[in-house]
Order: structure tokens, then C-alpha cells, then sequence
């Protein structure tokens, strides 16, 4: 469903994405090309800042953001997800947040006022808040990446964990031209 903000900004949702219809897009959302958006996925541009301006949230090309994942942000800041990136189910990207290119963020993990960047991998149940983190860094689940931890004990992407992140995208890219042709089915 695609929602109107208070402030009257409507999403803007590239005609070769597919978004389900029990997905919610509110606000002052920019979804790009090929882009998958999951069952219960609720992504959500309506605050604004103290100037009563606000910034939009935008999914990159051929990403996919999975089943109940949560997209929103703090005072109108900020979310950008790159391209050919993954957000798994049920995961929470609070802005103010920017998410590179060819990123995997996994089941249930957090990100808050931080950067992840290109090629990252964040597992499952994980938490980043407050910190940016550079390129190719392989963040284990359940583990908390806050402003206090040292990156230097933060291990790089292994290959077998990249290739897992673009398997995830490629499959996701594909589903995005099955469910586009069975669309006027439904």
C-alpha cells in the first residue's frame, strides 16, 4: 500500500520494482529499478525536522528488502540503502542511516544512526549503533557494534560471506520478474 504523509509527500516507486501488496510505503519513500519489497515490509518517511523539512528514504536498484522489515527515520534524517543490497526479514534500519552498495544486513539485526559500508556483511540478530562502518567488514550475529568498539577486532567479508550476500540478491532479483508477471493476478 503506498500512503500519503502528513506533509503530503507520496512514495515515488520505480514501475519495474515489485512491492507486496501487504507491504506499506508511507511518505517520502524512492524506490529505484528492479527492486524487491517484501510481504509486511513497512517503510516510512513522515517525520519531519525542526524546520519542518525532511530528508527521503531511498532503496538503491535490484536491492531487496524482506518480509518485516522496518524502515524509518529520526526527525526526517536520512535512509539510503545502495544497490544490490539485502536487507533480511524482520530486520530494523532506523535512520539517520545509509547502507552501501552490496551490502547484507541479516534476520532481526539493528542499524541505527550509522553507515554501513559497500560490500558489508551484518548477520543475523546483530546490532550497529552509532558507528560507521567501512567497507568489506564482516560483522558475526548477535554481536553489538556500538561507538566504543574497536574495528580493528572487526574481521573482514570472507568469500564464501560474499558470495552467500549475492546469492541472496540474485535470488531476490529474480522473484522481483516472477511476481511482476503474476501481479495482475492477485
Amino acid at each position: 500500500m503506498l500512503r500519503r504523509n502528513p506533509s503530503g509527500h507520496r512514495p515515488q516507486v520505480h514501475e519495474s520494482a515489485y512491492v507486496d501488496q501487504t507491504a506499506i510505503l508511507c511518505g517520502k519513500v524512492i524506490v529505484h529499478e528492479n527492486v524487491f519489497i517484501g510481504p509486511y515490509a513497512v517503510i516510512r518517511a513522515d517525520e519531519v525536522d525542526a524546520n519542518g523539512e525532511m530528508e527521503p528514504i531511498i532503496i538503491g536498484a535490484h536491492s531487496n528488502i524482506q518480509d518485516g522489515v522496518v524502515i524509518h527515520s529520526k526527525s526526517g534524517a536520512a535512509v539510503t540503502i545502495g544497490e544490490r543490497t539485502s536487507i533480511a526479514h524482520r530486520a530494523i534500519v532506523h535512520g539517520p542511516c545509509t547502507v552501501g552498495d552490496e551490502a547484507f544486513i541479516g534476520f532481526n539485526s539493528v542499524l541505527f544512526n550509522c553507515s554501513i559500508g559497500k560490500g558489508c556483511v551484518v548477520r543475523h540478530n546483530a546490532v550497529v549503533d552509532g558507528c560507521d562502518l567501512p567497507p568489506g567488514f564482516y560483522v558475526p550475529s548477535t554481536e553489538r557494534i556500538g561507538p566504543k568498539t574497536d574495528l580493528s577486532t572487526i574481521a573482514r567479508v570472507s568469500v564464501a560471506a560474499s558470495e552467500f550476500s549475492e546469492d541472496v540478491a540474485r535470488t531476490n532479483n529474480e522473484l522481483v520478474q516472477g511476481y511482476k508477471k503474476l501481479q495482475n493476478e492477485f
